[in-house]
């Protein structure tokens, strides 16, 4: 299914003042135990579909890739809504995870690994050129770059002035 591209340059309005940018992912240490490894990727499929199905679970977006080490990038509302999911009895992760730490872990055959970052946006510059609708362009707001959106430090000090609270009557100064 062909992607449409965007010609020109794009950014990410982000319409919040924090992103939590949550990386997962495994390896396939034996590959020739291609059967264990399924039965590990295997239950990522049927989270990501009910996340799709569960939008206040918390979940803005995300983007997969395959090899043998793979990873899912996926942005987040909160840290809480992340360990709301993970920790959820009726969501499909904790069932699976459970699996994975009774069957597979300290076997050597597979890897897990997440990292989660809370980033404030202040903190973020993104830029698209040519691109279909990808990371946190598409999973919160997909804008064109123009006047005072040019270059990076335009696009970071944008963020940092739009995070920074407006200066109270008590801040200003008269001369």
């Amino acid at each position: 299914m062909a992607q449409e591209i965007f010609p020109g340059r794009f950014t990410a309005d982000i319409g919040r003042d924090t992103v939590t940018v949550f990386l997962i992912g495994m390896r396939a240490n034996r590959w020739w135990k291609l059967g264990r490894v399924a039965k590990v990727a295997s239950a990522m499929p049927t989270m990501m579909q009910h996340l799709a199905k569960n939008p206040d679970a918390g979940l803005l977006g995300s983007e997969q890739w395959f090899g043998r080490t793979t990873i899912l990038l996926s942005y987040w509302e909160s840290p809480e809504h992340l360990r709301r999911f993970a920790a959820d009895r009726d969501s499909p992760h904790l069932g699976p995870w459970r699996k994975f730490m009774k069957e597979f872990a300290g076997s050597g055959d597979v890897g897990v690994w997440h990292e989660t970052y809370q980033v404030p946006a202040s903190g973020i510059e993104v830029v698209y050129n040519g691109m279909p609708l990808f990371g946190l362009a598409k999973a919160t707001s997909h804008t064109p770059v123009g006047p005072g959106s040019n270059t990076a430090k335009q696009r970071m000090s944008a963020r940092a002035r739009s995070a920074d609270p407006a200066p109270t009557k008590s801040q200003h100064m008269s001369f």
